[in-house]
Protein backbone atom coordinates (compact mmCIF):
# COMPACT_ATOMS: atom_id res chain seq x y z
CA UNK A 1 0.00 0.00 0.00
CA UNK A 2 1.34 3.43 -0.98
CA UNK A 3 0.90 6.35 1.56
CA UNK A 4 0.58 9.47 -1.15
CA UNK A 5 0.76 13.17 0.26
CA UNK A 6 -0.17 16.72 -1.70
CA UNK A 7 0.62 19.61 0.31
CA UNK A 8 -1.29 22.68 -0.92
CA UNK A 9 -1.16 26.27 0.71
CA UNK A 10 -4.55 25.72 2.08
CA UNK A 11 -4.80 21.73 3.21
CA UNK A 12 -2.99 18.74 2.85
CA UNK A 13 -4.54 15.94 1.30
CA UNK A 14 -3.54 12.36 2.76
CA UNK A 15 -4.41 8.89 0.52
CA UNK A 16 -4.02 5.51 1.08
CA UNK A 17 -3.82 3.19 -2.58
CA UNK A 18 -3.35 -0.02 -2.94
CA UNK A 19 -2.74 -1.39 -6.77
CA UNK A 20 -4.18 2.26 -7.94
CA UNK A 21 -7.56 2.12 -5.96
CA UNK A 22 -7.69 5.02 -3.46
CA UNK A 23 -8.89 3.77 -0.65
CA UNK A 24 -9.08 6.15 1.81
CA UNK A 25 -8.95 10.29 1.25
CA UNK A 26 -8.39 12.61 4.61
CA UNK A 27 -7.62 16.74 4.56
CA UNK A 28 -6.09 18.53 7.25
CA UNK A 29 -4.90 22.20 7.02
CA UNK A 30 -1.66 23.73 6.21
CA UNK A 31 -0.11 25.10 9.12
CA UNK A 32 3.47 26.03 8.08
CA UNK A 33 4.24 26.03 11.98
CA UNK A 34 3.64 23.06 12.61
CA UNK A 35 6.60 20.31 14.27
CA UNK A 36 7.28 16.72 12.59
CA UNK A 37 5.51 15.32 16.13
CA UNK A 38 3.01 17.17 15.75
CA UNK A 39 2.78 15.89 11.93
CA UNK A 40 2.86 12.63 12.69
CA UNK A 41 0.34 12.95 15.99
CA UNK A 42 -2.45 14.09 12.89
CA UNK A 43 -1.34 11.35 10.82
CA UNK A 44 -0.92 8.47 13.41
CA UNK A 45 -4.81 9.61 13.98
CA UNK A 46 -5.92 9.62 11.05
CA UNK A 47 -4.58 6.39 10.15
CA UNK A 48 -6.03 5.05 13.24
CA UNK A 49 -9.66 6.09 12.62
CA UNK A 50 -8.96 4.52 8.80
CA UNK A 51 -8.13 1.17 10.30
CA UNK A 52 -5.06 1.24 8.77
CA UNK A 53 -1.74 0.14 10.55
CA UNK A 54 1.24 2.73 9.49
CA UNK A 55 3.70 0.04 9.39
CA UNK A 56 2.14 -1.72 6.45
CA UNK A 57 3.08 0.97 4.01
CA UNK A 58 5.55 -0.15 1.33
CA UNK A 59 6.12 3.09 0.05
CA UNK A 60 5.26 6.83 0.58
CA UNK A 61 5.37 10.19 -2.16
CA UNK A 62 4.55 13.48 -1.83
CA UNK A 63 4.03 16.50 -3.40
CA UNK A 64 4.50 19.83 -1.72
CA UNK A 65 4.22 23.52 -2.49
CA UNK A 66 4.53 24.90 1.02
CA UNK A 67 8.31 24.37 1.57
CA UNK A 68 8.24 25.29 5.17
CA UNK A 69 6.09 22.15 6.05
CA UNK A 70 7.76 19.92 3.67
CA UNK A 71 10.68 18.62 5.71
CA UNK A 72 8.15 18.24 8.93
CA UNK A 73 6.50 15.96 6.92
CA UNK A 74 8.94 14.12 5.95
CA UNK A 75 10.30 13.03 8.90
CA UNK A 76 6.74 12.65 10.23
CA UNK A 77 6.29 10.22 7.38
CA UNK A 78 9.60 8.39 8.12
CA UNK A 79 8.75 8.32 12.25
CA UNK A 80 5.46 7.21 11.66
CA UNK A 81 5.73 4.47 8.31
CA UNK A 82 9.24 3.64 8.56
CA UNK A 83 9.17 4.40 4.69
CA UNK A 84 11.29 7.19 2.93
CA UNK A 85 8.92 9.20 1.31
CA UNK A 86 9.81 10.12 -2.40
CA UNK A 87 9.19 13.66 -3.54
CA UNK A 88 7.78 15.13 -6.21
CA UNK A 89 10.66 17.84 -7.40
CA UNK A 90 13.34 17.89 -10.47
CA UNK A 91 14.79 14.83 -11.76
CA UNK A 92 11.62 12.77 -11.33
CA UNK A 93 10.40 10.80 -14.17
CA UNK A 94 7.39 12.01 -15.38
CA UNK A 95 6.95 10.96 -18.92
CA UNK A 96 6.76 14.51 -19.58
CA UNK A 97 9.06 16.57 -21.70
CA UNK A 98 8.66 20.23 -19.80
CA UNK A 99 8.99 23.33 -21.97
CA UNK A 100 9.76 26.12 -19.88
CA UNK A 101 11.65 28.84 -19.72
CA UNK A 102 13.14 26.94 -16.54
CA UNK A 103 11.97 23.66 -16.24
CA UNK A 104 13.18 23.37 -12.29
CA UNK A 105 10.78 26.00 -11.47
CA UNK A 106 7.82 23.63 -12.19
CA UNK A 107 5.61 23.76 -9.23
CA UNK A 108 5.10 19.75 -8.08
CA UNK A 109 1.10 19.94 -8.02
CA UNK A 110 1.35 20.98 -11.75
CA UNK A 111 3.64 18.06 -12.33
CA UNK A 112 1.61 15.80 -10.23
CA UNK A 113 -1.90 17.09 -11.60
CA UNK A 114 -0.69 16.89 -15.32
CA UNK A 115 0.57 13.31 -15.16
CA UNK A 116 -2.46 12.49 -13.46
CA UNK A 117 -4.55 13.95 -16.15
CA UNK A 118 -1.89 12.60 -19.13
CA UNK A 119 -2.50 8.64 -17.94
CA UNK A 120 -6.59 9.39 -16.99
CA UNK A 121 -7.92 11.03 -19.78
CA UNK A 122 -4.90 11.19 -22.60
CA UNK A 123 -3.66 14.22 -24.51
CA UNK A 124 -3.63 17.16 -25.87
CA UNK A 125 -5.06 18.18 -22.90
CA UNK A 126 -5.54 21.31 -20.60
CA UNK A 127 -5.18 20.68 -16.93
CA UNK A 128 -7.74 22.76 -14.57
CA UNK A 129 -7.06 23.11 -10.52
CA UNK A 130 -9.43 25.61 -8.40
CA UNK A 131 -7.68 25.83 -5.19
CA UNK A 132 -6.22 28.89 -3.55
CA UNK A 133 -4.80 29.91 -6.89
CA UNK A 134 -6.46 28.72 -10.60
CA UNK A 135 -3.96 27.13 -12.27
CA UNK A 136 -4.63 25.90 -16.48
CA UNK A 137 -1.47 24.14 -18.01
CA UNK A 138 -1.36 22.77 -21.48
CA UNK A 139 0.32 19.75 -22.15
CA UNK A 140 0.57 18.32 -25.49
CA UNK A 141 0.12 15.44 -28.11
CA UNK A 142 3.40 14.33 -28.08
CA UNK A 143 3.31 14.74 -23.38
CA UNK A 144 5.45 17.97 -23.98
CA UNK A 145 4.56 20.60 -21.01
CA UNK A 146 3.91 23.88 -22.67
CA UNK A 147 2.59 26.16 -19.82
CA UNK A 148 -0.30 27.87 -18.53
CA UNK A 149 -1.39 30.60 -16.97
CA UNK A 150 -2.26 31.42 -13.09
CA UNK A 151 -5.48 33.40 -11.69
CA UNK A 152 -6.28 34.32 -8.14
CA UNK A 153 -8.70 31.84 -6.72
CA UNK A 154 -11.98 32.56 -6.25
CA UNK A 155 -11.74 32.36 -2.05
CA UNK A 156 -8.22 34.39 -2.48
CA UNK A 157 -9.82 36.98 -4.67
CA UNK A 158 -13.38 37.83 -2.83
CA UNK A 159 -11.16 37.69 0.98
CA UNK A 160 -8.94 40.41 -0.68
CA UNK A 161 -11.82 42.28 -2.02
CA UNK A 162 -13.81 42.13 1.13
CA UNK A 163 -10.93 43.37 3.33
CA UNK A 164 -10.07 45.72 1.09
CA UNK A 165 -13.86 47.28 0.93
CA UNK A 166 -16.04 48.71 3.92
CA UNK A 167 -19.53 48.20 2.29
CA UNK A 168 -18.66 44.67 0.41
CA UNK A 169 -18.96 41.63 3.17
CA UNK A 170 -17.39 38.55 3.20
CA UNK A 171 -19.49 35.69 1.54
CA UNK A 172 -19.49 31.92 1.57
CA UNK A 173 -18.76 30.75 -2.56
CA UNK A 174 -21.60 29.52 -4.06
CA UNK A 175 -24.22 30.16 -7.01
CA UNK A 176 -26.55 32.49 -6.96
CA UNK A 177 -30.01 31.75 -8.46
CA UNK A 178 -29.36 33.96 -11.51
CA UNK A 179 -26.48 35.75 -13.26
CA UNK A 180 -27.99 39.66 -12.51
CA UNK A 181 -28.05 39.83 -8.61
CA UNK A 182 -30.05 42.12 -6.59
CA UNK A 183 -28.45 42.39 -3.44
CA UNK A 184 -24.96 42.43 -2.71
CA UNK A 185 -24.44 39.33 -1.68
CA UNK A 186 -25.60 37.46 -4.86
CA UNK A 187 -24.08 40.00 -7.21
CA UNK A 188 -20.58 39.15 -5.47
CA UNK A 189 -21.55 35.42 -5.60
CA UNK A 190 -22.55 36.17 -9.46
CA UNK A 191 -19.42 37.34 -10.05
CA UNK A 192 -17.72 34.40 -7.94
CA UNK A 193 -19.39 31.47 -9.66
CA UNK A 194 -20.17 33.00 -13.54
CA UNK A 195 -17.32 35.16 -13.72
CA UNK A 196 -15.02 32.62 -12.86
CA UNK A 197 -16.59 30.78 -15.54
CA UNK A 198 -16.21 32.75 -17.68
CA UNK A 199 -13.01 33.25 -17.75
CA UNK A 200 -12.01 29.90 -17.63
CA UNK A 201 -13.94 29.21 -20.62
CA UNK A 202 -12.75 32.52 -22.27
CA UNK A 203 -9.18 31.11 -21.46
CA UNK A 204 -9.61 27.49 -23.13
CA UNK A 205 -11.18 29.31 -26.32
CA UNK A 206 -7.67 31.36 -26.26
CA UNK A 207 -5.35 28.44 -25.27
CA UNK A 208 -6.92 26.09 -27.98
CA UNK A 209 -6.62 29.22 -30.31
CA UNK A 210 -3.41 29.20 -29.63
CA UNK A 211 -2.46 25.98 -30.15
CA UNK A 212 -4.48 24.79 -32.78
CA UNK A 213 -6.90 22.29 -31.89
CA UNK A 214 -8.80 21.29 -29.18
CA UNK A 215 -8.14 19.64 -25.54
CA UNK A 216 -9.63 17.01 -23.46
CA UNK A 217 -10.02 19.83 -20.66
CA UNK A 218 -9.65 18.19 -17.10
CA UNK A 219 -10.19 19.98 -13.41
CA UNK A 220 -9.74 19.57 -10.13
CA UNK A 221 -9.24 21.28 -6.41
CA UNK A 222 -11.30 22.45 -3.61
CA UNK A 223 -13.47 24.79 -5.84
CA UNK A 224 -14.14 22.76 -9.21
CA UNK A 225 -17.73 21.47 -8.18
CA UNK A 226 -19.13 24.92 -7.66
CA UNK A 227 -17.62 26.40 -10.71
CA UNK A 228 -16.89 23.68 -13.44
CA UNK A 229 -20.73 22.91 -13.85
CA UNK A 230 -21.42 26.57 -14.89
CA UNK A 231 -18.69 26.27 -17.43
CA UNK A 232 -19.91 26.17 -21.35
CA UNK A 233 -16.95 23.66 -22.45
CA UNK A 234 -17.26 20.10 -21.39
CA UNK A 235 -14.88 19.67 -18.26
CA UNK A 236 -14.43 16.56 -16.31
CA UNK A 237 -13.68 16.93 -12.95
CA UNK A 238 -11.82 14.59 -10.84
CA UNK A 239 -11.66 15.24 -7.27
CA UNK A 240 -9.01 12.72 -7.01
CA UNK A 241 -6.81 13.69 -9.97
CA UNK A 242 -3.40 14.94 -7.75
CA UNK A 243 -3.94 11.22 -5.76
CA UNK A 244 -3.68 9.76 -9.29
CA UNK A 245 -1.02 11.46 -10.06
CA UNK A 246 1.20 10.25 -6.94
CA UNK A 247 0.61 6.82 -7.97
CA UNK A 248 1.58 7.28 -11.26
CA UNK A 249 4.74 8.48 -10.44
CA UNK A 250 5.46 6.78 -7.64
CA UNK A 251 5.62 3.68 -9.82
CA UNK A 252 7.54 5.43 -12.35
CA UNK A 253 10.10 6.43 -9.84
CA UNK A 254 9.90 3.29 -6.90
CA UNK A 255 13.84 1.46 -6.16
Amino acid sequence: MLLAIDVGNTHIVIGCIRDGEILSIDRIQTHPGETETEYAIKLKQLLELNGTDPKGFEGAILSSVVPPVTGALLAAVKTLTGCRCLVVGPGMKTGMNVRIDDPSSLAADLVVGSVAAMSCYGTPVLVLDLGTATTIVAVDGNNCYLGGAILPGVRTSYAALSSDTSLLPDISIRPPKKCVGTNTVDAMRSGAIFGTAAAIDGMIDRMEEELGYPCALVATGGLAQSVVPYCRHRIVCDDDLLLKGLWVLYQKNRR
